[in-house]
C-alpha cells in the first residue's frame, strides 16, 4: 500500500514516527535493564536445557540390614549409614560392571538387588513397549565373582525378577515364562503358547497394564519353589489398528484394545512347581466376565490370595487358594454402591493371621484389620479424611505408617498408629508434600518434603520423626527461582452457585498491579480422584511462570470428582463424567470473570488426556465464559476409551447410553464460538487419535474453525523424536499469547 502526503501531513507523520521510535527505544532500554537484574525465562531453559529441574538421590535402594542405603555415583553404587548419612563403603564398582569380552561397564541406570545381596540384576538397551512396559538385555553381576554376565543369549527379556533365595530369574519373553538357573547356568521355558495378539504368559495384556497399574504378572511364593503367573487369552478381543510412519509405505500397528461396552481376555491363574515341572490352575470361579486385579503370595508358601472383581468393579473379593490343588475359598469380600479402587494395601501380617487392607466402606479412605477367616478385628484409623498411601507396618512394634489429608486436602503428612488404632502420631514437621521411603526394618526414612514454593528437600529421620539431616536440598535450583523472580502459588477457596467450596490456586504476575486488567489460563485435569490442586512443588510450573512473566494469570482448580476429599466428593460423578466437572470448571470462570483484576473477555482453558476432554467440554459447553482453550489428547467421546476405566465410572455405554452420549464434547461443537487447538499424537496407544478425528469431524459439520496440531508417531506423553516437547510448547505459547495476551504483548 502507498501513502502519498501533503507537506503538513508528512510533518506531522514524521512526527508520530520519531515519538514512537523513542518511546520503543525507552522501553527497549528498560527490557534490557530488567534482564540485566533478573534473567527472563524461555522454552529453551526448561524444555531443553533443564534449568529449572530439581535434583533427586540416584538409584536409592534402602538394604536389609536396615542401617545403610546405596546410592548410584557415577555408575557405582556407595554405602551410606542411615544413621549419620556418612559414606561408608562401596557396594560395587564400575570395573566390577564390565562383561567379559567388552571395555565399558553396563549402565547401572536402573538396578534390582538379590534378597542375600550377592547378585545385581541391571538392564540395559531398553526398548519401551507401552506405559510401564519394556523390553531390555539384561545382565547379572556376582558380586562374590566379581563377574557380570548376560542374562540370556536368545532375545531381550521382560520383568526379569531374582527368587527369594537369589538362585533363579525369572522373565518373560514373545509372551512365555521363563527361568533362568543361575548355579547351573541353564534356561527353561515354563510356557509354550505363548502369541503376540492371542496369548500372554506372565505379562499383562494392554489394558491391565494401563488401568491396573501393572505389567509384570509373575510372583515368586516366598521359599522360591513357585511361580503364580496370569494367563491371559485375547484372542476374542478386537484390534486397533495405528499407522506408523517415516517410510515409503507406513506400516500399521495392531494390538488388542478393550473399548468400553467390549469383549476383555480371558484370565486364568496359575502356578508353576519348580521342583515337580507342573502347572496348577487355581479356581477362580466360572464366571469368565470378571477381573483379577491383584494376586499375591501370603506367608506361607503353598498359599495364594487372589483378588476377585465383576466387571462393574463394585464388588471386589479375596480368595484364598491352595497353591498344589487349586482350589479357593473366599475369605472377604466388599460391596460399593460406586466402584472400588485397586491399590496395593493389601498386606499379611508375618507374626500372625492377619491381613491389613484399605477401604472406603465408611465414606473415607481408611485402614482396616482382619483375620483370615476374613473377621474384621479393628479398623485402625477414623476420621473425616481420606488415608493417601500405607506405607507399611512394623510388626515388632505394631506400628503403621501412613499418609493422610487430615491437615488439609492439599497435604500429605506422615503419621504412625498402633495396630490397635490408638496413639496417632504425626511424624512429618511441615505441612506440605512428603513423601516416604522407609528403610528395611522400619528403624529410619528417607522424606521428600515440598510445598508450592519449595523445592524438593530430601532428609534423614529416625522412625520417631526425628530428623537426622538432610541429603539433598536443591540450594541452586533455590538460587535461580530466586535469580527468575518466580511468582509464588497462591492458594484460594470458592463457594459455587450450588454452595460447593472447591480449591484451587493462582499464579501472577511478577509485576502484579490490582488495577489493571489480565488475562488468565486455568490448567484442569479433573479426572476421578486427581487432584491438580496440591501444596507441592510439583515441578515449580516453570512454563507457567513464563506465561505469568507475559502478564497472564495462571489458574488451578479442582472439580468435584477430585481427590482427598471423602468418598461423596469423589464419586458424585459416578456415571455421568464430565457435567459437573465442567459445570464447576465453569464456576471457577465465572468467580475469576468477577474479581477486580481479571479481564472476562479473555479467560482460556487447557488440559492433557482427561484434561483435554475437560477442556474440549469447556469451550463449547462453556463458551460464554472461556474465550480460548486446549485440548491435547482428549477423549471425546468415552465410549471411544478403555472398558476397565470408563466402565468403572460410567457402566457400559449398553447400560449408560446417555451419559456418554450427553457429556461428549463431540456433541456439543455447535455451540464453540472462542479460539480453539486440538493436539494429538498419531501413535497415542491410550486415548487413540480417532478422538480427536471424529472431534474434527463434528467441528467441520458444524463449520467451526480451530486448529490443529498432529505429532507423527509420538504417544500419549508427545514426546517421540528431536525437539518434540519443545515444539509442543512453543505451539501452545504462541496460540496462548496470540489469543489471550495480545492486547498485553502490542
Amino acid at each position: 500500500m502507498f501513502y502519498i502526503f501533503d507537506n503538513h501531513r508528512n510533518f506531522t507523520f514524521m512526527k508520530s514516527i520519531l515519538s514512537i521510535l523513542i518511546i520503543v527505544a525507552g522501553l527497549i532500554s528498560l527490557d534490557l535493564s530488567a534482564q540485566e537484574d533478573h534473567p527472563t525465562i524461555n522454552l529453551e531453559s526448561i524444555f531443553k536445557d533443564g534449568k529449572f529441574r530439581s535434583n533427586s538421590v540416584g538409584g536409592y535402594t534402602s538394604m536389609q540390614d536396615g542401617e545403610h542405603y546405596l546410592v548410584n555415583e557415577n555408575d557405582a553404587l556407595s554405602i551410606y549409614a542411615y544413621k549419620n548419612g556418612k559414606k561408608t563403603g562401596t557396594f560395587v564398582t564400575p570395573e566390577v560392571l564390565i562383561p567379559e569380552g567388552d571395555s565399558l561397564p553396563v549402565s547401572l541406570r536402573r538396578y534390582s538387588i538379590s534378597l542375600d545381596e550377592s547378585k545385581i540384576l541391571i538392564p540395559v538397551n531398553t526398548e519401551r513397549i507401552y506405559r510401564r512396559s519394556s523390553k531390555s538385555d539384561y545382565y547379572v553381576c556376582d558380586l562374590d565373582k566379581k563377574q557380570t554376565l548376560p542374562l540370556s543369549s536368545s532375545g531381550k527379556q521382560q520383568h526379569a525378577t531374582f527368587s527369594p533365595n537369589g538362585r533363579f530369574v525369572a522373565f518373560v519373553r514373545d509372551n512365555n515364562l521363563y527361568i533362568s538357573d543361575l548355579l547351573h547356568s541353564t534356561e527353561k521355558q515354563i510356557t509354550n503358547d505363548g502369541e503376540f495378539n492371542n496369548i500372554i504368559n506372565g505379562a499383562t495384556d494392554w489394558v491391565y497394564e494401563e488401568e491396573f497399574g501393572f505389567s509384570k504378572a509373575f510372583f515368586w511364593s516366598p521359599d522360591s519353589k513357585k511361580i503364580a503367573f496370569y494367563r491371559f487369552d485375547e484372542s476374542e478381543v478386537k484390534e486397533f489398528t495405528m499407522m506408523l510412519w517415516g517410510d515409503l509405505y507406513p506400516e500399521p500397528y495392531q494390538y488388542k484394545y478393550p473399548k468400553a461396552g467390549e469383549a476383555n481376555a480371558l484370565i486364568e491363574i496359575q502356578v508353576y512347581d519348580l521342583p515337580s515341572g507342573s502347572i496348577t490352575k487355581m479356581d477362580i470361579g466360572t464366571e469368565t466376565n470378571i477381573y483379577i486385579p491383584r494376586i499375591k503370595w501370603t506367608n506361607d508358601p503353598t498359599v495364594l490370595s487372589i483378588q476377585r472383581m465383576n466387571r462393574l468393579q463394585n464388588h471386589l473379593e479375596i480368595l484364598l487358594a491352595d497353591a498344589n490343588s487349586g482350589k479357593t475359598e473366599t475369605i472377604y469380600a466388599e460391596t460399593n454402591k460406586y466402584y472400588i479402587d485397586i491399590t496395593d494395601d493389601l498386606t499379611f501380617l508375618k507374626n500372625s493371621e492377619r491381613f491389613i487392607i484399605s477401604s472406603e466402606q465408611d465414606g473415607f479412605n481408611h485402614l482396616y484389620m482382619f483375620d483370615l477367616l476374613g473377621n474384621l478385628e479393628n479398623q485402625i484409623t477414623s476420621g473425616e479424611w481420606d488415608v493417601d498411601q500405607f506405607i507399611g507396618i512394623d510388626e515388632e512394634n505394631e506400628k503403621v505408617y501412613f499418609t493422610s489429608s487430615e491437615t488439609s486436602p492439599l497435604n500429605r503428612e506422615l503419621y504412625a498408629i498402633n495396630l490397635d488404632g490408638s496413639n496417632k502420631t504425626r511424624l512429618s514437621e511441615k505441612e506440605g508434600n512428603n513423601r516416604i521411603q522407609f528403610g528395611k526394618k522400619f528403624k529410619y526414612f528417607m522424606n521428600t518434603y515440598s510445598d508450592a514454593i519449595t523445592p524438593p528437600i530430601i532428609s534423614l529421620y529416625k522412625y520417631t520423626g526425628e530428623k537426622i539431616r538432610d541429603i539433598e536440598n536443591n540450594e541452586s535450583l533455590v538460587q535461580t527461582i530466586e535469580d527468575y523472580h518466580f511468582s509464588p502459588r497462591e492458594f484460594f477457596t470458592f463457594e459455587t452457585d450450588d454452595q460447593i467450596s472447591l480449591n484451587g490456586w493462582m499464579i501472577k504476575p511478577p509485576d502484579f498491579d490490582p488495577n489493571r486488567k489480565y488475562p488468565v489460563l486455568m490448567y484442569v485435569y479433573g479426572g476421578p480422584g486427581s487432584q491438580t490442586v496440591r501444596n507441592s512443588w510439583g515441578g515449580g510450573n516453570a512454563w507457567y511462570q513464563m506465561l505469568a512473566a507475559h502478564g497472564i494469570i495462571v489458574v488451578s482448580v479442582d472439580n468435584r470428582g477430585t481427590g482427598a476429599r471423602g468418598e461423596a466428593f469423589k464419586k458424585m460423578t459416578y456415571l455421568e463424567l464430565g457435567k459437573y466437572e465442567t459445570i464447576d470448571q465453569i464456576e471457577a470462570a465465572k468467580y475469576l470473570a468477577g474479581l477486580d483484576y481479571i479481564d472476562p473477555n479473555r479467560i482460556g482453558i487447557w488440559g492433557w488426556s482427561y484434561g483435554g476432554f475437560m477442556a474440549a467440554s469447556c469451550i463449547t459447553k462453556g463458551s460464554d465464559y472461556f474465550s480460548t482453550g486446549i485440548a491435547v489428547a482428549p477423549v471425546t467421546n468415552w465410549r471411544y476409551y478403555d472398558n476397565i476405566y470408563t466402565e468403572r465410572f460410567m457402566r457400559t455405554p449398553q447400560e449408560n447410553p446417555e451419559g456418554y452420549d450427553n457429556n461428549s464434547p463431540i456433541n456439543h461443537v455447535d455451540q464453540l464460538k472462542g479460539n480453539f487447538l486440538v493436539i494429538h499424537g498419531t501413535a497415542d496407544d491410550n486415548v487413540h487419535v480417532q478422538n480427536t478425528i471424529d472431534l474434527v469431524s463434528a467441528l467441520v459439520r458444524s463449520n467451526k474453525q480451530f486448529e490443529m496440531q498432529l505429532y507423527p508417531n509420538s504417544n500419549h506423553g508427545i514426546y517421540t523424536g528431536r525437539n518434540t516437547t519443545l515444539h509442543l510448547y512453543s505451539r501452545l505459547t504462541d496460540f496462548i499469547l496470540k489469543h489471550l495476551a495480545g492486547d498485553e504483548m502490542e
